[in-house]
C-alpha cells in the first residue's frame, strides 16, 4: 500500500460504482446483459432496424439514473479530487459509466469513454445536447432541423470509446491507478492496468469480488464500493 498521499491519481469507474445507487451492472450474474441480448439494443445496426425498441430501452435507462442519487462512493472520490487539487495534485476521473452520479456527488471533471445518458447525439450533424426527458423517432434535432436523427449519446458495441488520446495520456502522468467497481473484460478500459504497470505506476482494485483482470493488480480492495472505496482513500490521506 502506498504510505503518502500520491499527487497524481488516475480512477477509472465502472457500472459496480453505481450498483449501490441502485442501477444494474452489466456483465455479472443478474446483469443487464444476462437479461437482455445487447446485439439488439446496444448497436449501430440494432438501432438502424428497429430505433423504436432502442429508444425504449435507453429511455427507461434514463428514467433509472435520473431517479438514482449518488452513494458513499461517488462522495468519496468527489472529496479526494477537491483534497488533491488543494494540495496542487490531481485526479482525474474516467468512467465507463452513462450516468451522471459522479458530478451530482460533486466531481468537477469527469471524463466519460462511454457517453452520457443525459446527452443526445444527431446522427446527422453529429452535435450533442443535453437531454432529460425521452428521445422520440418524431423529434426535430434543434441544431440542423432534421427528423428522426437523434439517439442517445453512448458508445455501443462496435463504436469507439471517447477522449481515448486524453485517457492514455493523464494514465502516462498518474503516480497511483485506481480501478472501482469494473468487471475487466471490456477493452480497451481492461487494458489500462496493464499500461499502468509498464509505467511502473502502482495500481489498485476496489471491487466486490476480483474482476478478470484481478491478478495485474498490485493490491486489492474487495467489498461494497460504498465502504471500500472511502476507506482506500482515508488511508492515502484523501
Amino acid at each position: 500500500m502506498l504510505r503518502s498521499p500520491p499527487q497524481a491519481v488516475f480512477v477509472l469507474t465502472g457500472a459496480g460504482v453505481s450498483a449501490e445507487s441502485g442501477l444494474g451492472t452489466f456483465r455479472d450474474a443478474g446483469g443487464m446483459w444476462s437479461r437482455f441480448d445487447p446485439m439488439r439494443l446496444a448497436t449501430p445496426e440494432a438501432f438502424a432496424e428497429d430505433p423504436d425498441t432502442v429508444l425504449d430501452f435507453y429511455n427507461l435507462r434514463r428514467c433509472g439514473v435520473l431517479a438514482a442519487v449518488p452513494n458513499a462512493a461517488h462522495a468519496a472520490l468527489a472529496r479526494a479530487e477537491a483534497r488533491l487539487a488543494a494540495r496542487g495534485g490531481r485526479l482525474f476521473l474516467c468512467t465507463q459509466n452513462v450516468d451522471d452520479l459522479h458530478e451530482r456527488a460533486g466531481s468537477r471533471t469527469v471524463v466519460h469513454m462511454h457517453g452520457e445518458l443525459l446527452k443526445v447525439l444527431c446522427q446527422a450533424c453529429t452535435r450533442t445536447f443535453a437531454r432529460r426527458t425521452d428521445i422520440l423517432r418524431t423529434d426535430v434535432c434543434p441544431h440542423c432541423a432534421r427528423i428522426g436523427t437523434l439517439r442517445p449519446d453512448v458508445v455501443w458495441f462496435g463504436e469507439m470509446p471517447h477522449h481515448r488520446d486524453a485517457i492514455e495520456a493523464a494514465l502516462a502522468g498518474s503516480d497511483l491507478f485506481v480501478a472501482v467497481g469494473t468487471s475487466g473484460s471490456v477493452y480497451p478500459a481492461a487494458g489500462y492496468v496493464s499500461l499502468a504497470r509498464a509505467r511502473n505506476i502502482r495500481t489498485c482494485e476496489i471491487n466486490l469480488a476480483p474482476s478478470d483482470n484481478a491478478d495485474a493488480f498490485d493490491e486489492a480492495r474487495y467489498g461494497r464500493a460504498g465502504e471500500a472505496v472511502p476507506a482506500f482513500l482515508a488511508e492515502l490521506g484523501l
